[in-house]
Parts: C-alpha cells; structure tokens; sequence
C-alpha cells in the first residue's frame, strides 16, 4: 500500500496541512507536550517530508495517540496549519492498516472500543452508570462505590430519568433512536472502524498468546492494564 496515497485521500490531512516552517508554536501551547514525550512540530515536519519509511513508523508509533484533539494548534499556527487534524488523519490510517496494533497505546484503541465506543451503541451514552464500577475504575473511590450500590434510590432522589421511559438524565434511550444511532455509525464508517479494530487486534493477540474472546477478555484486561 502506497501510504501517502491513502493519506492524500482525507480531507482532515489535506486541510491540516499548509507548510511547516518548524516554529514551534504549535508544541508550546500544546497541553500533551507538556505532561508527554509528544511533539507536534515533530510529527507535521515528519509528514511534510514525504518519506513512505518516515510515515510508517509514525503509523506504528505511540506518538499519534498520545494527542488530546483539544486542536489548541488551530488557534495559533501561523502557517494555518492544524496539527490535531493530521493526527485525526494519521490514526485513521494506522486504524485502516491494521498499524495500530504495532504500538503500547495503539492497542489500547481495542479498549476504548469496546468500552465508550460500545457503550454509545448499547446505551445512547458514552459514559453510563451501570459500566462505571470500582473494579475497572477504582479511582472512583468508596463514594461512588457506595453511590452505585445505592444509585435508584439516590438518582430518584436527584430528579434523574434513571432507566425510565420519558425524558431527563439518564433515561432509557428508545430502541427506534439506537436503530438510528447505529446507522449513523453505518454511514459514517464508525462501524467499519470498529470492525476493523477488532479485526486486527485478534490477529495481534493471537501473536501474543492471549486469549481473544468479546468484552473484557484477557486481552481487553491485558490492554487496560498495560
């Protein structure tokens, strides 16, 4: 596969890209360069060069998961370039080539899948009440532990929708809504995403020798745990 050919190809490259001129500014205002080893005058300056080497490793690097798409860049190049929307386009193809899983944090991409990404499917939430356990989450703490246990009383309490039929916080979300959500992820290639990161995540458990199953299997348990 010619790398850049498919990168050529998505309109969040083609628009974050202008012409680097390695100022810097981008990096300096960037909040995960300063808690990170991440770079983005880096990573756009790799791009720009168009190196096929360069590019695959960058595919198959921690570095383009480590962006928190806050697209703080945007504001302030110079060049009007939008570092964060290089990343969304670089993730995508590592995602599309199955590159993800050659990386630390590109493998956890399973786990967010099948966590948030699931949840949205199942639920209508990203975040959901009934996922959100001290065993998974335990800096959470005992009062959540405790609200948990206790949640229909308390989210009664609190005037929530708590898996009821009518509107408000935390209602149950119709079936007809799913149907819909669902074919948004059909139309919008989330569904394929998520396919394709089950896909290539089987292949790279297999090579590990952990047992690949649905949920929170060992690999899903291996990744979170990393």
């Amino acid at each position: 596969m010619e790398l850049y050919k498919e990168l050529d190809k998505d309109v969040r490259y083609i628009e974050g890209l202008k012409a680097c001129f390695n100022c810097g500014i981008c990096t300096a205002i960037c909040p995960a360069a300063e808690v990170s080893d991440y770079d983005p005058r880096i990573v756009v300056d790799t791009v720009q060069r168009r190196d096929e080497a360069e590019l695959e490793k960058l595919l198959k690097s921690d570095t383009i998961w480590r962006c928190g798409e806050c697209l703080s860049c945007k504001t302030r190049c110079p060049r009007g370039n939008v570092p964060g929307y290089i990343i969304q386009a670089l993730r995508a193809l590592s995602i599309d080539t199955g590159m993800f899983t050659e990386s630390e944090q590109g493998r956890k991409q399973l786990a967010v899948k099948r966590t948030v990404g699931d949840h949205i499917l199942k639920y209508g939430y990203c975040v959901y009440i009934d996922e959100v356990d001290n065993d998974m989450y335990p800096e959470q703490g005992p009062v959540w532990k405790w609200l948990r246990e206790n949640r229909e009383s308390m989210l009664e309490r609190l005037g929530t929708s708590y898996k009821k039929n009518q509107s408000g916080t935390l209602r149950n979300i119709s079936q007809e809504s799913l149907n819909d959500l669902k074919k948004i992820f059909d139309e919008t290639g989330g569904t394929q995403r998520f396919e394709k990161i089950e896909k290539y995540s089987s292949v790279k458990a297999k090579e590990l020798n952990i047992d690949f199953k649905e949920g929170k299997d060992d690999y899903f348990k291996h990744l979170y745990n990393e």
